[in-house]
């Protein structure tokens, strides 16, 4: 679950939730515990989309927005990036081969130095 201040990326709300659902099944049952816990604590829904399919459930809840995604539409359309900061993208193998050479290198130096 990752959540986003928006306010100043929107004027509409202030705030973007990210949950995943393993399954169209748990897509939905976590929108819907959404929506019940905000009805219990008397906070108004104002509309939800996508209930049918189950792949991405949007509900509205006027300043805030909570979208719950299978991990595939998650992924692909990639909101993190959006309305966060973009995911750091692994180095290629090559120079990731490099630097744990180097990190390796100098453990292995501060353990004949008795550090």
């Amino acid at each position: 679950i990752e959540a986003f201040n928006v306010t100043h990326l929107s004027a509409e709300f202030d705030r973007v939730i990210l949950a995943t659902g393993e399954s169209a099944r748990q897509v939905k049952a976590l929108a819907r515990s959404v929506q019940e816990k905000m009805r219990e604590l008397g906070e108004p829904v104002i509309g939800v989309e996508g209930e049918q399919q189950g792949e991405w459930v949007l509900v509205d809840l006027g300043d805030i927005i909570v979208h719950v995604m299978h991990p595939n539409a998650r992924q692909y359309y990639n909101l993190e990036e959006l309305w966060g900061q973009p995911k750091p993208r692994k180095a290629p193998a090559r120079a990731r081969t490099a630097a744990q050479t180097g990190a390796n290198a100098a453990s292995n130096a501060g353990s004949r130095t008795g550090f």
